[in-house]
């Protein structure tokens, strides 16, 4: 069955006979199911039924009791047997039904009483007119609320086992419905994360409805998506090595033109954009590195305090002419499981990014500290600057690569919009998240958070 709808309809019809089902054994199995009241109404009704057959016996002779029993019969198609005291068959037909009841009264000189089929049979023992003891069976209908039975422990087993079977079946058809649709959020949320290679397995594409479909189409975007980005990774990485040797050439032509010329304005401005391309080259190389080596990267324990420390001396010695400071606050040590190198050219990023855009005379504040989450130990990291800062809607596009804001922070400032698309990858190759923040009154705020590989102590 292919639609998804039949199959859902075809369930839960099953699930209502089954539940019938269920109830109608329940009935069946459960001859105390009619009440103490509908009990005695029962017994009286025999009682009466049952003298009449007696005096008929005695008056008329057996034979006359069996044509008033047969037209009982006639009458309500319900047989009825009258035994004498040994439970010998006097008259009636198919007294063979009733003999074990008939037995039962014998010895026990009680009553006794079942339900078979949903009809109430009764054998009880009277005594004629002439003083001797006959025992008077038959069967009667119990009634519709009978038949259901409203006692509450009758009520208990039949809804518990009517819940019992419903809930399974609707367990199975949830559990049916559900687990490839969990499977496939895990999956997308696994290629969201950045694992291309993530696929549902062939067990669900091999289904044949329209989760199937959907499972089969899913793989072939994925496929598609994995394709396209490789192909887009590759792209980057072959157009940087092939600017290498170009650039490598002019650059060599204009120290030959530095040597004949001598000093000129327009060498100085070529000798500035050279500078600027390399830069942008190496960063793109590092980007293609990140997005296609990244799983083959060593990694080590790495203190990320002492890193810092090193990162803001330098920015801060290169940034004299600008007027601007550095306020470092670090907890010692910060003990992250990581690659030294990418995340000092990570974190270097960030900080001459918040050095660059900060207003003269103000100071870049960075902290470093340590928190315990609900996942583990982490250290956090924030760079704020002073500067304009970035409007809120652009706030997740800074860290995409070539991306500038209009305005302050554009290409005049000197970036080349890669420094936060590297952080962005190397924070997530260890397992970090990095976002950014507008400050306030003004300025812009970055926040890394890496994990911890462990609880050390220190002394």
């Amino acid at each position: 069955m292919r639609n998804l709808f039949l199959k859902i309809f075809a369930w839960f019809w099953a699930t209502v006979i089954a539940t019938g089902v269920a109830l109608i054994l329940t009935f069946i199995v459960e001859p105390r199911s009619v009440p103490s009241r509908w009990h005695a109404s029962l017994i009286d009704t025999a009682s009466y039924s049952g003298a009449i057959a007696v005096e008929t016996a005695e008056r008329d002779g057996p034979a006359a009791a069996s044509v008033y029993l047969t037209q009982i019969d006639h009458a309500t198609h319900m047989t009825a047997c009258l035994f004498d005291a040994a439970g010998n068959v006097i008259a009636g037909s198919s007294c063979r039904s009733f003999q074990g009841m008939a037995t039962h009264v014998q010895v026990s000189s009680k009553s006794d009483f079942n339900m078979k089929y949903g009809i109430a049979r009764v054998a009880i023992r009277l005594s004629g007119p002439s003083g001797r003891d006959y025992i008077f069976a038959t069967e009667l209908p119990a009634g519709p609320r009978a038949a259901l039975g409203i006692n509450r422990d009758a009520v208990v087993l039949q809804w518990g086992i009517a819940l019992l079977v419903s809930g399974l079946i609707c367990s199975l058809l949830t559990r049916y419905l559900t687990s490839p649709i969990l499977r496939l959020r895990e999956m997308s949320q696994m290629l969201a994360a950045g694992d291309l290679s993530a696929r549902a397995g062939p067990d669900l594409a091999r289904r044949q409805d329209e989760i199937g479909d959907l499972v089969r189409d899913f793989n072939a975007m994925a496929s598609r998506i994995e394709e396209l980005v490789s192909r887009q990774r590759q792209l980057i990485s072959d157009v940087s090595h092939e600017l290498r040797s170009p650039l490598a050439r002019l650059n060599v032509a204009l120290d030959l033109g530095l040597q004949r010329k001598g000093n000129d304005p327009a060498f100085e401005h070529m000798q500035e954009d050279l500078k600027l391309l390399d830069e942008m080259i190496g960063r793109l190389l590092t980007i293609a590195k990140l997005d296609v080596s990244a799983p083959q990267v060593p990694m080590a324990d790495v203190d990320l305090a002492d890193l810092l420390s090193q990162i803001t001396r330098n920015a801060e010695f290169e940034s004299q002419e600008q007027n601007a400071s550095i306020t470092l606050t670090s907890a010692m040590p910060c003990i992250v499981h990581g690659s030294a190198e990418l995340l000092h050219s990570a974190i270097e990023n960030v900080v001459r990014n918040a050095m660059r855009y900060t207003d003269n005379g103000t100071s870049v504040e960075v902290s470093l500290t340590r928190e315990t989450l609900p996942a583990g130990a982490s250290v956090r990291l924030a760079v704020r600057d002073h500067g304009p800062g970035v409007p809120d809607s652009e706030l997740q596009n800074i860290f995409r690569p070539f991306y500038r804001v209009t305005g302050a922070r554009d290409r005049q400032s000197g970036g080349t919009g890669l420094g936060l698309a590297i952080a962005d990858r190397v924070v997530r190759l260890h397992g970090g998240t990095i976002r950014a923040e507008n400050a306030a009154p003004h300025g812009l705020k970055i926040e890394i958070v890496l994990p911890q590989p462990s609880i050390r102590s220190t002394h």
